[in-house]
Order: C-alpha cells, then sequence, then structure tokens
C-alpha cells in the first residue's frame, strides 16, 4: 500500500505539469478573437488577375516580395491540368503575367499533366519581408504532379522542385524525378490514400517538431465514400524533413479537420509567438460553399481552430460560387488576403481582400461561357 502511495505521489506532479504545459502551449479564446480582429479584410477590393479567355482557370496564389517589387505564383488550368505561372506587381493590385515556372512535359513523366507549385521557405513573420530563403544554394517550390489529363485527373503526389536562379525571373525549376509522398506509399495514412494536394513547406526554426523544415498538406482519403453529406473529404496533415529532400510523414492522423467536406490549403505566418494556418473550407455541415478561415498554434502540431465568421466567404458577382483559398499578407499597415474567386458562370481568377478600403478594381473577367460545370 505504502508503495503504491509512493507511486501516485510521485505520478501527481508529472500529471499537474503536464496539464500546466498544455495550458500554457494552448491558444486562448481572447487570443483568437485578437488574430481575428488583426487579420480580418472586410474590403473587398476585387479581381486582380483573370484569365485571357475561357478556357483557362486561374488557382492557388502565392505572394512573395524582392527588393520593393512583389511577385506571385499562381495555377492555370486549360483544359489538359496544371501549370505554374508567374506575375509581378509594384503595389499588390496591379500584376503584370511574366511567364511559367513548371510546363506540361512533353514525355509520360509520373507529372506530365499536372503541376501546381508553391513556393517554400519564404520568412512568415507578419508584417515581415515576405523574401524567399535558400537553403543550400537553392530556392524550394514544393508541388504536387499527376499524371492524369483533366481537373486534378489521375494519380496526385507531391513532388519538390528548385532552382538556383532568380526565383522572381520565369524560368522552368528543376524538378525530382520521383515524388516525395503518393496515396499508395507503405506508410500512407487513411485519410491521404487516395490524391495528395497543395503542401506549403516552412523552415522550423526553433525545431518545435525536432526538424528543421515542417510541409503542411492537404489529401483526399477512405472516408470520401461512406457519407452522403458531401462529395469530397480532404484534410490537412503533417511532414517534416532536415535536407528538404528526405522527407517523412508526421503523426498518424491529421492536424487540422472537419467533420464533412474540405479542410484544405495551408498558407502559415507566425504573429510573434503564435503560428497562424489559413486554409479554406467546403461544403461543411454548417456553412455554405467554400470559404476561408484560420487556426492557431504555438508548436506547429496542436491547432486551435477559429469558430467565429470567415474570413471570405463568397458575397460579390465576382465570387458568387466560391471565395476560397488564400494567401495573407500585411504591408505597410494594411492586410491584404488573396484568394481564388469564382463566379456563377465557373469562371475562375484572383481576387483580394483588404483591412482598408482602397477601392475598387476594374478588372473584369472576359464575356462568360455558355455551359459550365462547378469544381471547388
Amino acid at each position: 500500500m505504502k508503495k503504491q502511495l509512493y507511486i501516485i505521489l510521485l505520478f501527481i506532479p508529472f500529471v499537474s505539469g503536464f496539464f500546466v504545459y498544455a495550458q500554457e502551449k494552448q491558444v486562448t479564446s481572447t487570443e483568437m478573437d485578437r488574430i481575428y480582429q488583426e487579420v480580418k479584410t472586410p474590403y473587398k477590393y476585387g479581381l486582380v488577375m483573370v484569365p485571357s479567355d475561357n478556357d483557362k482557370k486561374m488557382d492557388c496564389p502565392t505572394v512573395f516580395k524582392k527588393d520593393d517589387k512583389w511577385y506571385m505564383t499562381y495555377l492555370i488550368f486549360d483544359g489538359r491540368g496544371y501549370e505554374t505561372w508567374l506575375a509581378s506587381s509594384d503595389d499588390l493590385l496591379k500584376w503584370t503575367t511574366l511567364g511559367k515556372l513548371m510546363s506540361f512535359s512533353d514525355r509520360e513523366t509520373w507529372d506530365a499533366h499536372q503541376k501546381a507549385g508553391y513556393n517554400a521557405l519564404q520568412d512568415i513573420t507578419w508584417g515581415g519581408t515576405y523574401e524567399l530563403k535558400k537553403h543550400k544554394g537553392k530556392y524550394w517550390m514544393s508541388y504536387f504532379g499527376g499524371d492524369g489529363r483533366g481537373y486534378e485527373a489521375g494519380n496526385l503526389s507531391i513532388g519538390m522542385a528548385y532552382t538556383k536562379e532568380n526565383p522572381w525571373v520565369a524560368h522552368e525549376w528543376t524538378r525530382f524525378e520521383k515524388p516525395l509522398f503518393t496515396a499508395k506509399d507503405p506508410d500512407v495514412r487513411w485519410w491521404e490514400n487516395r490524391k495528395l494536394f497543395k503542401s506549403s513547406v516552412i523552415a522550423d526554426k526553433q525545431r518545435l517538431t525536432g526538424h528543421r523544415f515542417v510541409m503542411y498538406y492537404n489529401a483526399n482519403g477512405d472516408s470520401a465514400q461512406n457519407n452522403l453529406k458531401t462529395r469530397w473529404y480532404e484534410r490537412i496533415g503533417m511532414a517534416v524533413s532536415d535536407d528538404m529532400v528526405h522527407w517523412k510523414r508526421y503523426l498518424r492522423e491529421p492536424v487540422v479537420h472537419h467533420p464533412v467536406g474540405i479542410t484544405g490549403d495551408a498558407v502559415i505566418q507566425q504573429m510573434d509567438d503564435i503560428y497562424v494556418l489559413f486554409y479554406f473550407g467546403a461544403f461543411w455541415q454548417n456553412r455554405k460553399g467554400a470559404f476561408n478561415r484560420f487556426a492557431a498554434s504555438r508548436d506547429l502540431v496542436h491547432w486551435t481552430d477559429w469558430e467565429g465568421a470567415n474570413l471570405i466567404e463568397p458575397s460579390e458577382p465576382f465570387d458568387t460560387l466560391y471565395a476560397h483559398k488564400s494567401f495573407v499578407l500585411k504591408h505597410e499597415g494594411v492586410v491584404y488576403h488573396f484568394y481564388c474567386a469564382v463566379n456563377k458562370e465557373e469562371q475562375r481568377g484572383i481576387a483580394v481582400a483588404t483591412s482598408k478600403d482602397l477601392g475598387k478594381s476594374e478588372l473584369q473577367f472576359v464575356a462568360p461561357p455558355v455551359n459550365t460545370k462547378s469544381q471547388p
């Protein structure tokens, strides 16, 4: 009995210490509200990038800076699949197309018909430089690639590309010959065994995960066929690396997800000791359409989900159907929330909302097509 009591007394400080640690790490509701007040953008400036014709759709903006100029990588879908493009701007509102970064392949590779890229290792400091950082003399870009023709068709896997040249100049990036992750890997998780999608790679400077680099990615998995309330499930999970070349999955379960629908396209910003993960949701039980939201964390692993109003949701003719897929930054006291805008005719472009009224964009989609089909 004395021995049992001794063990219990030894165990109590451990449990108490763990509870205090968990409380200290948790992002409080007050802090979540403070983040919302900081990042909200009630003023929709409107479209800033649109396709040249209705055979193309724009998607997934990623914005970075070099010196006094801004750059955006984004995707164009033309019926065959995704390619990755580059544009530039002096003021974050007017953009000029510069050219391609990853194009379709002439030969049948694992990523021949899909190359959807996202810049890696950016300065994620809120209101910071937003510059891209090198690792081993290279700039990096993770992407999802595919071997099928059509909208996100065929096998979709996550790959890595890099360049030793300037990433703000349009040129073809070098890609790894094989993907980092596929939906058929021996260690694939239940929630990602169908298709893998967007990935965001950041440097874990404090080694909170025990590794140098962290990847957040969303994927489609098993439960999609078992629930009639949604046509699609996606969840956000993690991977880690110490060299940007060799990666491994981190945890068995997703780190941000919801009971039904899509939870995807994570983009990270750091506000002091709190990391903010911007993501989009779609086809949830209690929210209509597609919209942008956020979660927050102190350790990059355990995320507190915002339960209040959407950051971005459909409200204008240019984003009537979907308003989703975030890239959020702060520059000279103004918050810019770039997102994918889809109207009722299924035309898809890139829009921005701001924390300050900057007027209205005059840019519009070209004349709408006659027949369309919705895709998130």
